[in-house]
């Protein structure tokens, strides 16, 4: 008899990320010779420890379906990062043991860099313990920072969220700026890449409309030299509109803020980048502003979702699962960009090796020499992963999300502590 798959989504989740677990579910329900029962782990990794194990042939099938459109993780998401192996053989000691209980044979992990490490320790502890899983990584991740693929589905979205309400606040801002706010300054997410924060220029209909500045993940902020161009646009345009990356670095290469600090690095909270910024624009050049954080908005707007983006993650969680049918082990679908005009992708594959906790920032060739835009390359790039709508039904006016049932089969195993501070 073939073994079971189990499906699990990993840290911040996207507007299509649901996308994605569909089309594992489908197409793992499409090779019956290859697979038995299709399960999803509740919230991530931890759910496998813990042993919450949902029975997705207890959920309604168009509620399944409707994942398509469905912003969020459905089944719930986590962060938390597998120890070393040699200082925590406890964990992956459970892991087999919840594996085997449940006779699964195939790990899907939906997530990013971070997460594609996960499965590929996943995928090196079954040749250590001598236990067969395969484990296979699906791409997600609104930063566009995983390394190899030409961008990460969720990242499509967010940029489309994103350009589109830049466009709408800076006709805002124009309106008043005679006798109100002459400064618009929005936060958006990007730890170590600024991909989101240059998606706002494509807000600009044409050169220097809306007059913009941006700060970059990647590059380190000048507080005089940014001063000096944001009051240069004022005095030409009337107003300004700033778009900052959360993970904006002062010139010691120190964030610029901090909303809450934590041992691992990659778990630090980041914010606060906007209202700090628009403080130092208030108190040095007396400008009326707003500000604004886009938060977990820019990465749940599924209302707006670019139609590219949801085909690429539906794309990316089929192509995990024919990967595996074809004999393929411990590798992550990728997207390849084989056309720019016209835009034409197609899906690859590419080894957890080179994917595992590798950060792709945004090109310097990318950021105009002043550093506060972005090139003609970099926009020939973005503009084709904001195409194409692809809205949710609506009913009464707001948009129809199924909430799925969350039935955990039996457990099998004693029960584990997860210590997850």
């Amino acid at each position: 008899m073939p073994q079971n798959a189990l499906y699990a989504q990993s840290g911040g989740v996207t507007a299509v990320i649901n996308a994605s677990a569909w089309g594992v579910i489908e197409a793992v329900r499409a090779h019956p010779a290859h697979f038995g029962k299709i399960y999803a782990a509740r919230d991530g990794i931890l759910g496998v420890l813990r042993e919450e194990i949902i029975d997705l042939d207890q959920e309604d099938p168009l509620t399944l379906a409707a994942l398509r459109h469905t912003p969020g993780g459905a089944f719930g998401s986590c962060r938390f990062d597998l120890g070393d192996p040699d200082q925590d053989p406890e964990q992956y000691e459970r892991l087999v043991e919840v594996f085997r209980a449940h006779d699964i044979g195939t790990f899907f992990y939906n997530g990013g860099g971070g997460s594609m490490d996960t499965a590929l320790k996943i995928a090196r502890m079954g040749d250590r313990m001598g236990f067969p899983i395969k484990a296979i990584g699906v791409p997600k991740t609104i930063d566009n920072d995983l390394a190899v693929t030409d961008s990460s589905p969720g990242f499509g979205s967010a940029a489309k969220f994103i350009a589109t309400v830049v466009r709408e606040a800076s006709l805002d801002v124009e309106s008043m700026h005679t006798s109100s706010t002459k400064v618009f300054v929005l936060e958006v997410m990007g730890r170590h890449a600024g991909w989101l924060a240059a998606a706002a220029a494509l807000a600009q209909e044409f050169d220097g409309q809306p007059p913009m500045l941006i700060l970059f993940a990647e590059t380190l902020f000048d507080q005089d030299d940014f001063l000096e161009h944001l009051n240069r646009t004022i005095e030409r345009h009337g107003y300004c509109v700033v778009v900052v990356s959360e993970g904006l670095k002062n010139p010691d290469g120190t964030l610029f803020s901090v909303a809450q600090s934590h041992d691992v690095y990659a778990y630090t909270q980041l914010g606060g980048a906007a209202p700090r910024l628009a403080e130092l624009i208030r108190e040095q050049t007396g400008h009326k502003l707003h500000w604004a954080v886009v938060d977990y908005i820019q990465r749940s707007a599924r209302h707006i979702a670019s139609k590219v983006d949801v085909e690429q993650a539906y794309a990316c969680g089929r192509a995990a699962v024919e990967g595996v049918v074809a004999g393929e082990d411990a590798f992550m679908p990728i997207i390849r960009r084989d056309s720019n005009d016209p835009y034409r992708w197609s899906i690859g594959f590419t080894p957890l090796e080179t994917v595992a906790d590798v950060e792709q920032g945004m090109p310097r060739e990318y950021i105009t020499p002043d550093g506060y835009g972005i090139t003609q390359a970099a926009r020939d790039y973005l503009r084709p992963l904001i195409q194409g709508e692809d809205a949710p039904p609506f009913d009464q006016g707001l948009p129809c999300y199924p909430r799925i049932r969350g039935e955990l089969l039996p457990k099998r195993c004693p029960p584990f502590e997860v210590k997850t501070d």
